[in-house]
């Protein structure tokens, strides 16, 4: 092609090493970027109208996809507006290139209102930064962003375009750059993880990472059924497979109290691909370090590592002849009456159709949900891994663009709802097929129960004043065709199951406005 420009640069180097999404949010520092995207037909743009969108599903494609989006955001506002999301991502070790704009080099010196430093706010996220101070380094620049973001175990790597570097003429491409791959365990490791396997003293083993995908849960549940360790999968997996077909692992409980219960007279805590587990918060008078008092820790995956092979390995020392215990087919039967916190999971259980992906962030409404799906045909379940609320919107916008052959079911909490509700938008546009089952309590139920576990006086009206979302109610069925994606509300389990079955059955983007009781 004829000489290019640092934005053309950038955009077809990144389709050259397989990133041919963008996810974005520009601003006049990208407006060279956004006229470049003409000219690599191959890159697929998708605006989102809040930069927590973008970022958001990001994250989702990725974890679906199993390579990086890249994202573009103005300058370092628009970076901090889509901070939470990438957050989760960051605790989800999800590969993304982070694309911000940035004022001209020769501009930064006058410190314009928008002027701020933007590897600092980057640098919260651990990841990967580099600045592309020329533009013939763009390319080779955005050929490293891609590799460092696959780098295992995965992770947000922001490259920094300065507008002139972007416009400058002079570009020049860059060939991919492979990734590094994730190491092998030790097989001196994998050994001494055996023996204590076999110890016959009390065993916990806790999976997390890529141990949450078929060959890792195939060999946890071999491990178990040999040895009687109790399994369990990681609170917040990033994908989770499960139903009909593959083992049934119970996660480690969200509340401390929970995994107390769980880890009840364990001596040993067996991690593979995550981390030891700790309280989500503090709370007087408790402890934050949830491994047993006087119960050792052993690391057999770090969560970099070759998760699911060092589980096969173990496997095949402990459990040679042992089969996985398998997943039956089993549905809920369809509730009736008004919705509740119990029931409407069981419609979910009863109608989820094949291959569907859950993005879910349903919150106290959803604590029944894993028993009702387990069921299920085979499907995935993305979860909320760095406890930013607002990211469940924009996750199914991703997968969604990642998987348009599967149906991406969103279960959503009214209030995390509305810190990204603006990813409706884009769902409409790009004609995605998502289905958004908003739980609606009309308030902040988990801060509910947090209030009274904290130990604080819960009694007072101004207290309960800033958890309430009512007064007036939203009406969320407004607030969806508004911005283009048609939808309905139910009260009953029999109206969620017909109008759930409906929503399955149309192409693209739907909203259920489900009115269920507050648990708390």
């Amino acid at each position: 092609m004829s000489e290019m420009n640092g934005a053309q640069s950038l955009i077809r180097t990144l389709v050259d090493s397989g990133v041919d999404v963008c996810f974005s949010n520009p601003g006049t520092s990208e407006m060279h970027f956004v006229a470049a995207l003409d000219t690599v037909p191959e890159m697929r743009g998708v605006l989102g109208l809040f930069e927590g969108v973008v970022t958001g599903a990001a994250d989702g494609y990725a974890r679906i996809a199993g390579k990086p989006a890249a994202t573009l955001l103005h300058l370092g506002p628009g970076l901090g507006n889509g901070l939470a999301n990438l957050h989760n991502a960051r605790r989800a070790h999800t590969p993304i290139v982070n694309v911000i704009g940035d004022h001209a080099t020769y501009h930064k010196q006058y410190d314009a209102p928008l002027e701020s430093d933007i590897e600092a706010v980057a640098g919260s996220l651990d990841g990967w930064i580099r600045r592309s101070e020329h533009t013939k380094d763009v390319g080779a620049d955005a050929a490293a962003a891609v590799a460092a973001a696959q780098d295992a175990p995965g992770q947000v790597a922001t490259l920094i375009l300065p507008a002139d570097a972007s416009w400058g003429e002079g570009g020049e491409t860059c060939a991919p750059i492979p990734p590094r791959i994730p190491q092998v365990v030790d097989a001196t490791k994998v050994k001494n993880i055996a023996d204590v396997l076999t110890s016959g003293e009390p065993v916990a083993l806790l999976v997390g990472g890529s141990g949450c995908r078929e060959a890792g849960l195939l060999a946890t549940s071999r491990i178990a059924a040999a040895t009687g360790v109790k399994a369990f999968i990681e609170t917040f997996p990033s994908r989770l497979e499960r139903g009909e077909g593959l083992p049934t692992i119970e996660r480690l409980g969200y509340l401390a109290e929970q995994v107390a219960y769980q880890l009840d007279g364990i001596k040993h805590v067996i991690v593979a691909g995550t981390k030891a587990p700790v309280s989500f918060f503090a709370y007087p008078g408790k402890a934050s370090d949830l491994v047993p008092e006087g119960a050792q820790v052993h690391v057999l995956a770090e969560v970099g590592q070759d998760v699911p092979r060092a589980l096969n390995d173990i496997a095949d020392l402990v459990a040679a002849d042992t089969e996985p215990v398998l997943q039956q087919a089993s549905r809920p039967a369809l509730p009736s009456g008004p919705l509740t916190p119990q029931n409407w999971v069981d419609v979910i259980g009863a109608l989820l159709p094949e291959r569907a992906i859950i993005a879910d962030e349903a919150n106290t409404s959803g604590l029944l949900l894993p028993a009702a799906t387990a069921g299920a045909p085979r499907h995935d379940v993305l979860t909320l891994t760095g406890g930013a609320i607002g990211y469940g919107m924009p996750v199914a916008t991703g997968a969604a663009v990642a998987a348009p052959d599967r149906p991406v079911i969103n279960l959503q909490s009214d209030g995390s709802a509305l810190y990204t509700i603006s990813a409706l938008w884009t769902q409409a546009r790009e004609n995605l097929n998502v289905t958004t089952v908003l739980l609606n309590n009309r308030a902040y139920a988990i801060l509910r129960l947090e209030l009274q576990r904290v130990g604080a006086d819960a009694s007072g009206p101004k207290a309960n004043e800033l958890l309430d979302l009512s007064r007036p109610d939203m009406d969320f069925v407004k607030i969806a065709e508004g911005m283009g994606v048609p939808a309905t509300r139910a009260t009953t389990a029999e109206e969620l199951a017909e109008q759930f079955q409906r929503a399955l059955a149309e192409p693209g983007p739907h909203l259920i406005d489900a009115i269920v009781p507050t648990l708390f």
